[in-house]
């Protein structure tokens, strides 16, 4: 692979401990063997609308991507190199969040997202949406990498993906409706269920949800 200034891992739910799952070990531990190492790793995602975030010893929300980085050091990336996203409550608010917080900031130009198999069709439309949205003053080249699910078995598994089919088409015709940031700022805050201030959590299965 050729060298990149980023590698992005978005997050997939925290056990009650606060430790990642085993599919979002499965992405960091890629990122991890990437060579050569990038620049920088962004773990993404501060948690879900999903369900209620565990809590530290000091009755503090654990942040997923705040997890994922401790998992990075923990396994010898520098903290330094580590930029966790911690804003973000789904896959477009990945991308867009890690876009202003930490992309166009820095001016990083080539990144390589890693995800499971079954988030990437989604993950991968709605990044090179959101990174093409203008202005988009230095556009960024961007590479996609799906890991094993490991860890999810059917039913869970089946569950996701139908959920993660029905999402997809969703978003596709969300997309044609905006072509500028400042558009989708005013959709996230205005009509998103997970950011607007009246917030409407999708209502999910027990299958999906542990999933998340």
């Amino acid at each position: 692979m050729n060298s990149i200034d980023a590698v992005l891992i978005p997050g997939g739910g925290l056990a009650a401990s606060g430790d990642v799952l085993p599919w979002v070990q499965a992405r960091l531990e890629r990122a991890i063997a990437l060579r050569p190492s990038p620049q920088f790793f962004i773990p993404l995602s501060a948690g879900t609308p999903h369900k209620p975030p565990p809590m530290d010893v000091h009755g503090f929300p654990i942040l997923e991507s705040v997890a994922a980085a401790h998992y990075l050091q923990h396994r010898g990336i520098e903290g330094a190199r580590i930029l966790p996203e911690t804003v973000s409550l789904d896959t477009v608010g990945n991308a867009y969040f890690a876009r202003l917080q930490h992309i166009e900031p820095l001016q990083l130009r080539r990144l390589h997202v890693i995800t499971s198999a079954f988030h990437l069709p989604r993950t991968q439309a709605i990044f090179e949406w959101v990174f093409a949205l203008s202005p988009c003053h230095q556009p960024v080249h961007l590479t996609f990498e799906a890991v094993p699910n490991i860890g999810m078995v059917d039913p869970a598994l089946q569950a996701r993906c139908d959920l993660e089919q029905a999402s997809l088409a969703k978003f596709q015709t969300l997309q044609t409706r905006f072509t500028q940031l400042a558009e989708v700022h005013r959709w996230l805050y205005r009509e998103h269920g997970a950011y607007a201030i009246a917030q409407t959590p999708q209502k999910l299965n027990n299958e999906a949800l542990g999933t998340y």
